[in-house]
């Protein structure tokens, strides 16, 4: 089989008409108003909360700052109990925080922080718990709760993979004390950087907009020692057009995950997660599960095989985050204490998925798979 003619990436932004996007930039060059909570962030938070069904939103420059911010306004501290199967903000977060992370084993079905193992991990310096709704599908926020109403421990959900994921029609920023959205510009929704943070307190959402502008009330008086996370007009332009656009963009996504799953489904050795009827997806990303030991090659040979094809998958999330080097010296990030995250983090293979991606391109990665099986 030829290669494509041209590089298949694993992701390609959501970008909108050019047109649209061009009359809201009018609309600010004539305001004059760049940033500092202008109306283009006014209305595109109000619109996102919508979107979203929370009842408080506060929008922020990008998703780490967004979590940074969530911590604080918590006022969490000593240990969190997290995941190691995630990108490396959600740890780096705690540190810059002073707070150590303490990392759980995950569900090996649904590859978010295993609930049932969580209340061993409690110390008497445990404070929180910080759950990733990994792939765009939930934790069991039941449970996670449970634990936490039973403990006195804060919880905050990085939902980073999954905007407008819903349980039940119910909206997944709705869960916990707190959870992130990120808006970079790899996830279905973007604004090219940016994130929010949504909580049922309106209290709390009054803390977030003191403390990603410095602690400034006013002209005249500065409440808290702050930092700037705030997002500016051009940014929240984009989002405003980019919403316009997430639905058709969703749908796309479906046929193109339906599509994968039409073709992979039986091929030995290869599995993805299957999502509950109750569960509204985020459609963020496509991931399949290698067994070496059944598909007769590894994940990584087939990562290295797609792109002698020209297509480019990615090991998402690999290392884990237990591994890196500011981290691995933990007693929670002993391998011994993680095993199912270290034999997930070896088979994740994350495949092109955007809504451009043409069906007959994604038959052919398929056909590509299946003819690596040994």
């Amino acid at each position: 089989m030829k290669p494509f003619d041209k590089p298949i990436y694993i992701t390609r932004p959501l970008l909108p008409d050019l047109n649209e996007f061009q009359h809201e930039l009018e609309e600010i060059w004539d305001s004059q108003w760049l940033t500092n909570n202008g109306p283009k962030h006014h209305q595109l938070e109000e619109e996102i909360r919508q979107v979203l069904k929370v009842p408080n939103i506060s929008l922020f420059n990008n998703g780490t700052i967004a979590l940074i911010v969530a911590i604080n306004s918590l006022r969490v501290f000593g240990e969190v109990i997290t995941t190691p199967f995630t990108f490396a903000a959600t740890p780096h977060i705690l540190s810059w925080n002073g707070i150590t992370p303490i990392f759980c084993d995950i569900d090996n079905n649904t590859m978010n922080i295993d609930a049932s193992k969580i209340e061993q991990m409690i110390t008497p310096k445990t404070t929180a718990i910080l759950g990733v709704h990994v792939f765009g599908n939930p934790c069991d926020v039941v449970k996670i709760q449970e634990v936490a109403d039973r403990y006195g421990l804060k919880v905050i959900y990085d939902a980073a993979h999954a905007f407008n994921a819903q349980i039940d029609e119910t909206g997944i920023g709705n869960f916990g004390d707190i959870t992130m959205f990120s808006f970079h510009a790899t996830k279905l929704f973007h604004t090219a950087e940016g994130g929010a943070l949504t909580c049922q307190d309106v209290n709390l959402k009054q803390r977030f907009d003191l403390l990603k502008n410095f602690g400034i009330k006013n002209e005249e008086e500065v409440m808290l020692t702050g930092i700037n996370g705030k997002m500016n007009e051009i940014q929240a332009a984009l989002g405003l057009v980019n919403l316009r656009y997430m639905e058709a963009e969703r749908n796309k996504r479906k046929k193109i995950s339906e599509t994968y799953k039409a073709l992979l489904r039986g091929v030995e050795g290869i599995t993805f997660s299957e999502i509950p009827n109750n569960i509204q997806p985020s459609y963020q990303y496509f991931v399949i599960r290698v067994n070496h030991q059944k598909f007769g090659r590894s994940r990584d040979d087939i990562y290295e095989q797609l792109k002698a094809y020209n297509v480019y998958s990615r090991k998402y999330f690999y290392p884990l985050c237990s591994d890196y080097a500011c981290y691995k010296q933990l007693p929670s990030a002993n391998p011994d204490n993680l095993p199912i995250a270290n034999n997930v983090v070896k088979e994740v293979l994350c495949l092109p998925y955007y809504g451009n991606l043409e069906i007959s391109a994604v038959e052919k990665i398929c056909d590509i798979i299946k003819g690596l099986q040994n």
